[in-house]
């Protein structure tokens, strides 16, 4: 079983920047493919970003690309998202979910991650 649990999400103002955090358990995390997505109220969920087991391999969504920088840090256990430049199009939950199966962050976005973490609030005053 893997566990993911997020934090590090809080109000910013526009224009700034914020670290989301996502602690994984599981003795499997260094070869799953990891990643976020995000849901604003009113609105599906959202792909956001992916990273693959080495770290070499990543994938945003355009409207964050450029923007949003997605890491890990396998000796932690944990995944990380920079968000910098934050748009008034960016305040959502933000869950950090990771997929067993997906073999590459192209399969990560267009499929269904097997765990999720409970999500954290970003909030963007203008």
């Amino acid at each position: 079983q893997v566990e993911l649990v997020e934090s590090g999400g809080r109000l910013v103002q526009a224009g700034g920047s914020l670290r989301l955090s996502c602690v994984a358990s599981g003795r499997v995390f260094s070869t799953y493919i990891m990643g976020w997505f995000r849901q604003a109220p009113g609105k599906e969920r959202e792909f956001v970003a992916a990273i693959d087991w080495t770290g070499a391999s990543v994938l945003y969504v355009p409207s964050v690309h450029g923007r949003f920088t997605i890491s890990r840090q396998k000796a932690k256990n944990t995944l990380f998202l920079h968000l910098n430049y934050l748009e008034v199009e960016d305040p959502a939950i933000y869950y950090c979910a990771a997929s067993a199966h997906a073999f590459s962050t192209t399969d990560f976005q267009t499929g269904l991650p097997d765990y999720w973490g409970q999500g954290t609030p970003v909030t963007v005053a203008s």
